[in-house]
C-alpha cells in the first residue's frame, strides 16, 4: 500500500510540474506558441524573449509554485524525506518533459527553484544571488541557471554538513542540477563556441 501512495505522490508530482505555464502566459499576452520560436523553451527566459515581460512573470510564478506544491504535497500526503525528494525531481521533469505540450518544456529552474523552497528554504537567497550577477553580468539565461543550480549543489552540501539539511536533500540537488545541465546542453555547447545568445538579443 506504501509504495502505491509513493506512486501517487509522484505522478502528482510530475502532473503538477507538467503544467504549461509558459505556454499558456505566452498564447494569453501574445498570442503566440513559444515552441515555435527562440529557444523552443517554455520557461521564462524564452517567454521573455517572445511574450514580454508580463507573460515572462507569470511564467516564473507559476514555475516556481509548481515546484514548491509538489514538495508540499509530499510532505502532506507522507511526510518522509524520500517522498519530497522524488515528487520534486518528478516536478523538474515534468516541467522539462511536460504531457501536455509533447514531452517538451523547460530546463527546469525555476520549477527547481520552489521545489527548494519546499525542501531548504535557506538555500534558496543563495540561489537567487548568484542568478542575479550571473544575469547582470552574462545577460545569457543558460548562464543563470547553471549558476543558480551549483550554488544550490554547493549550498545543500555545506547545509548537509553543518547538520541543517538531511544527506537525501543533497541527492535531490545533484539530481536536479543534472537533470537541468541536461536541458541546457545545446546552450552548453553554444557557449564553448561563443555563440551563444543574449537576452537582449531578442
Amino acid at each position: 500500500m506504501q509504495v502505491v501512495r509513493y506512486v501517487m505522490v509522484v505522478a502528482a508530482g510530475y502532473l503538477l510540474g507538467s503544467f504549461p505555464t509558459g505556454y499558456l502566459a505566452a498564447r494569453l499576452f501574445k498570442g503566440v506558441d513559444p515552441r515555435r520560436h527562440g529557444s523552443g523553451r517554455t520557461g521564462g527566459t524564452n517567454i521573455l524573449r517572445t511574450a514580454g515581460k508580463g507573460a515572462a512573470l507569470l511564467t516564473i510564478t507559476g514555475d516556481l509554485l509548481k515546484g514548491f506544491l509538489a514538495v508540499w504535497v509530499a510532505r502532506s500526503w507522507l511526510g518522509t524525506q524520500t517522498s519530497m525528494v522524488l515528487t520534486g525531481l518528478a516536478a523538474v521533469v515534468g516541467h522539462n518533459r511536460s504531457i501536455f505540450l509533447r514531452f517538451r518544456g523547460g530546463a527546469g529552474s525555476m520549477t527547481n527553484a520552489g521545489a527548494m523552497l519546499g525542501l531548504a528554504p535557506h538555500v534558496v537567497p543563495f540561489m537567487a544571488v548568484a542568478a542575479v550577477i550571473s544575469a547582470r553580468v552574462t545577460r545569457m539565461g543558460s548562464v543563470t541557471s547553471i549558476a543558480a543550480a551549483a550554488t544550490m549543489v554547493i549550498g545543500l552540501v555545506v547545509s548537509y554538513f553543518l547538520s541543517l539539511t538531511p544527506l537525501s536533500y543533497v541527492l535531490y540537488g545533484v539530481l536536479a542540477c543534472a537533470l537541468i545541465l541536461l536541458e541546457l546542453k545545446p546552450n552548453l555547447q553554444r557557449l564553448s563556441k561563443g555563440t551563444e545568445r543574449r537576452v537582449e538579443d531578442y
